[in-house]
């Protein structure tokens, strides 16, 4: 890494967040012809691996594991729904709250996507307790960060 003084600017190539915003804008790249075929965008595919772990949910609890807000959130999951992938509809217990349940086409989506992580995971070309390692470094990184 290059020395700074207190007063000069640090490379861009030598700070942590460039790195992680270069490599976050590449998984968006690396993703997109692999989502394409699916209909759906990365933000999307995020949803639905929500979805797909744990359906008839929240909205709140969709938007927690992505770090998804409601304002960002509420468009994806219209489209998801105009796409038919997904329903919502307000909770009998609180009416305030949107049940979201997946649909037969969504769930089906779940085996056509089934391929998705390995062609990450070859990509890479790290062995997967790498991939946990980063996984858990990146995690640490990111709630240090909103420890804030």
């Amino acid at each position: 890494m290059a020395k700074t003084s207190p007063t000069s600017a640090l490379p861009v190539n030598d700070m942590v967040c460039f790195a992680a915003y270069s490599t976050s804008m590449a998984f968006t790249r690396f993703y997109n012809p692999l989502l394409k075929p699916l209909g759906l965008t990365y933000p999307q595919y995020l949803v639905m691996n929500v979805l797909w772990a744990e359906d008839d949910v929240n909205v709140k609890t969709i938007g927690e594991a992505p770090h998804l807000e409601s304002n960002t959130l509420t468009p994806l999951l219209k489209k998801l729904e105009a796409a038919g992938h997904l329903t919502r509809t307000r909770d009998p217990a609180d009416e305030r709250q949107t049940r979201i349940r997946l649909t037969p086409t969504g769930r089906a989506l779940q085996q056509q996507a089934a391929h998705i992580p390995g062609c990450i995971v070859e990509q890479l070309g790290c062995s997967i307790q790498e991939l946990q390692d980063l996984i858990q470094q990146l995690t640490s990184v990111r709630q240090a960060l909103e420890a804030q």
